[in-house]
């Protein structure tokens, strides 16, 4: 039987709920190869499970490579998109970012399945927009998170690098300013604060620890 195949191109052609759908099976400790081989091929292709074991296995390895080739393009922030007759932004200061808007980037860029939690932070639909600037609607927590999983995966993944990127350099730059700092301290001043819980070596160290915790995540 002969089964009709389309294989995405690039990440554009990939939603964020794919994605999702696969990343859910690397964390189910699930060490069989084979059947995340074919669920890879099931959820990126769009095809039924029983339909991928009657494609032929040299199809399988043609198109596996090819899924890894695509996977493996590097992605930049993508700052306006369609979606469900809606435009959405991504946010056009983050310095202004809120607390809320925060706590719940913090709480969900680490989970994969709640990924589209995430985008509804970053991305919100554009209530004015010009050449040259937009403004997007105030931040709701539940208010398009269903929608964003249908979102292209090359914009989730350019937001996520973007992000990441930007939080590596500012701890970069805080530790710059810290050993700065310490290096002007006497030994006195360097015992009054580690007494008091906040020393400069103890916050160089926490930060050290969440540089390769970054890097991890970027890559």
């Amino acid at each position: 039987m002969k089964v009709q195949i389309t294989v995405p191109d690039s990440l554009k052609d990939i939603k964020l709920d794919q994605y999702q759908r696969f990343e859910k099976l690397n964390t189910e400790e699930n060490k069989d190869t084979s059947f995340i081989l074919q669920k890879m091929i099931e959820i990126f292709c769009n095809l039924n499970l029983k339909d991928v074991a009657n494609i032929k296995f040299r199809s399988i390895q043609e198109i596996t490579k090819h899924l890894n080739g695509v996977f493996d393009v590097k992605t930049n922030l993508t700052s306006t998109f369609k979606l469900g007759g809606k435009e959405f932004g991504f946010i056009p200061l983050l310095d202004e970012i809120t607390l809320g808007e925060y706590i719940d980037l913090d709480t969900y860029l680490g989970d994969w399945q709640k990924m589209n939690n995430a985008m509804n932070v970053l991305y919100r639909p554009i209530t004015f927009k010009n050449s040259t600037r937009y403004n997007i609607e105030d931040y709701k927590e539940s208010d398009n998170t269903e929608l964003l999983k249908d979102m292209p995966l090359d914009i989730a993944m350019g937001s996520l690098v973007f992000f990441w990127n930007l939080n590596n350099e500012l701890l970069q730059t805080t530790l710059k300013y810290l050993n700065q700092e310490a290096k002007k301290m006497n030994m006195d001043q360097r015992l009054v604060l580690e007494k008091s819980g906040v020393g400069i070596n103890q916050s160089m160290d926490s930060l050290k620890k969440m540089l390769p915790s970054l890097m991890i995540l970027q890559n």
